[in-house]
């Protein structure tokens, strides 16, 4: 199959990207980052967590961020719900569309949620009802679709087992993550064959971090299937609290230097995203970890 004319880009930065950062992030900064992403031309952001300020501190403000930001109506906005209790807080914030999670790992299931994968989807159940009755979206995250920081490779029929389950409760579309950025671009596309044994080209989108630096090989494998749905980070921002050594998401930056020059259309301006990326970056106090964000940077001064 040939490569798809258009690539739809979800950045994930606000939520996946910061929510391991140890120094607070001010929900006024949260919401400016939302704005510029926005401003840059992207169309799905995912904003916020709504989990227990216990385990995940970076997002106690999730209610606050969501109402601070200056919605528009060509953008889809995201928050990953983890239960019910999350779901209660989400619903008020009206999001366009809700996250769910499994592991297609079952050791990485009881390292990170203490139950089984069959029964971590299970528990999503009441939560993904809620949300179709509420005419929210849901989307489905499996995780180590690829590689497993405790089991190592991961067989393809394990994301063909979560999509399966994910497509009985109700979620509408799932995303195949590289959750340690472990994968190479031949294991990416079994993991994301094995998915679209059970959902759509339109229904399947690809999430790579780029600890190996394979996320960009990744993403172009992925393309050559025809998928046209990516998640990515502003500045490379995110990582695994579960996967040590894991590093960010790949930069959304890249991913859009990438497409551009493959002559995909994106929608995203990419000097305005790469200001986007310097802004949250200067609040963090390093570098963007993008390396077209560098090189542009450098070609200003």
């Amino acid at each position: 199959m040939g490569f798809p004319g258009r690539v739809q880009l979800i950045d994930v930065g606000p939520r996946d990207g910061l929510q391991n950062e140890k120094q607070p992030v001010p929900a006024a900064v949260k919401i400016e980052l939302v704005q510029r992403l926005q401003a840059a031309g992207l169309t799905e952001i995912e904003v916020t967590s709504f989990v227990s300020p216990k385990w995940v501190p970076q997002m106690a403000d999730a209610a606050d961020v969501m109402a601070g930001i200056e919605r528009r109506s060509s953008v889809k906005y995201s928050v990953l719900v983890p239960n019910m209790r999350g779901w209660d807080g989400a619903v008020r914030s009206q999001p366009d569309e809700i996250v769910v999670f499994g592991a297609a790992s079952e050791l990485f299931s009881q390292k990170n949620i203490n139950c089984s994968v069959a029964e971590s989807i299970e528990r999503f159940a009441p939560v993904v009802a809620a949300a179709r009755a509420a005419k929210v979206r849901v989307r489905g995250a499996i995780s180590c679709a690829m590689a497993c920081p405790y089991e190592g490779t991961v067989a393809p029929e394990r994301v063909q087992l979560v999509a399966r389950l994910m497509k009985e409760i109700g979620v509408q579309r799932v995303d195949v993550a590289d959750t340690i950025g472990a994968a190479t671009p031949r294991q990416t596309q079994l993991a994301l064959e094995a998915a679209l044994a059970h959902y759509s080209l339109d229904e399947v989108s690809g999430h790579f971090h780029d600890t190996y630096g394979q996320a960009l090989a990744n993403t172009y494998a992925a393309l050559e299937l025809g998928v046209w749905n990516f998640q990515s980070s502003v500045a490379g921002l995110g990582g695994c609290p579960y996967a040590k050594g894991a590093t960010g998401n790949v930069a959304t930056e890249d991913v859009v230097y990438l497409l551009q020059g493959l002559g995909i259309e994106t929608g995203i301006d990419l000097e305005r995203l790469v200001d986007a990326g310097q802004y949250i970056s200067a609040f963090l106090g390093r570098e963007p970890n993008s390396r077209a964000a560098k090189a542009l940077i450098n070609r200003r001064a």
